[in-house]
């Protein structure tokens, strides 16, 4: 029987307006839990034995200009590997963030260009992550207010062809809603052959090992560890049985 490596997990740190939040659906409006301060989270997670952190400047997705001050404040608070995302569309936003303290940065909207994609990738390699957010089957952009004409495996073809490292694959209407990862919506996307993290709806230990038995190289999880669906250790040691 083929083993697969185990599922790295990747707490979420989502930001608004100086506050953690959980959108549903990635609507402003529509907060559906609380997670205090960045920085204090951050320390939290890396206590708790967490190997790398996701942080989304929301603010920054939405008005596509991200704050190098909370990336900076959080990489050093969490000491970390950190990929970050929110609002970064240009190459030198990208390079900015990693010589902020990121690991890897994250791009939505921008990555629709063609030659953008192709410079990003040449320039970035594996510190480029490209987000494949799902909303009625087309890819969203701008924070997720508007749809492309895009489908996902269309936007994954091209970051193949493009160089890129890997992917960040979310549902839109799943994300903060703890009602399951979409697999179909994966089980699209992973014959390409990039690398792919999932996010978006993880709301138990049995949905990461899902994840893991579909061939993902890692989750977001964020409304579950808030809301103490499962803690870090015993999301890993129930991966880890598998």
């Amino acid at each position: 029987m083929l083993t697969r490596k185990q599922l790295e997990i990747i707490p979420a740190i989502d930001v608004l307006g100086g506050r953690v939040v959980r959108l549903s659906g990635g609507r402003r409006e529509a907060v559906t839990l609380e997670g205090g301060d960045p920085v204090e989270l951050a320390q939290r997670l890396a206590s708790q034995g967490a190997t790398r952190l996701h942080l989304v400047d929301l603010d920054g997705a939405f008005t596509g200009a991200p704050s190098l001050e909370l990336l900076t404040a959080v990489a050093r608070a969490g000491e970390l590997p950190l990929q970050v995302g929110g609002g970064y569309r240009t190459l030198e936003a990208l390079e900015a963030a990693l010589a902020a303290g990121a690991d890897r940065v994250m791009v939505g909207t921008a990555a629709l260009s063609p030659p953008f994609l192709a410079r990003a990738a040449a320039s970035l390699g594996t510190a480029l992550v490209v987000a494949v957010d799902v909303q009625d089957g087309r890819v969203a952009v701008e924070g997720w207010t508007r749809a492309s004409d895009l489908t996902a495996p269309e936007l994954a073809r091209r970051c193949a062809e493009a160089g890129v490292a890997r992917l960040l694959v979310t549902a839109t209407s799943r994300d903060g809603s703890l009602a399951g990862p979409d697999l179909d919506l994966l089980a699209q996307v992973l014959p390409v052959g990039l690398p792919v993290i999932a996010a978006g709806g993880i709301a138990s230990t049995a949905d990461l090992v899902a994840l893991q038995e579909l061939g993902c190289e890692a989750a977001v999880s964020g409304s579950a560890l808030l809301a103490g669906r499962f803690t870090l250790a015993e999301a890993r040691a129930a991966l880890a049985s598998r």
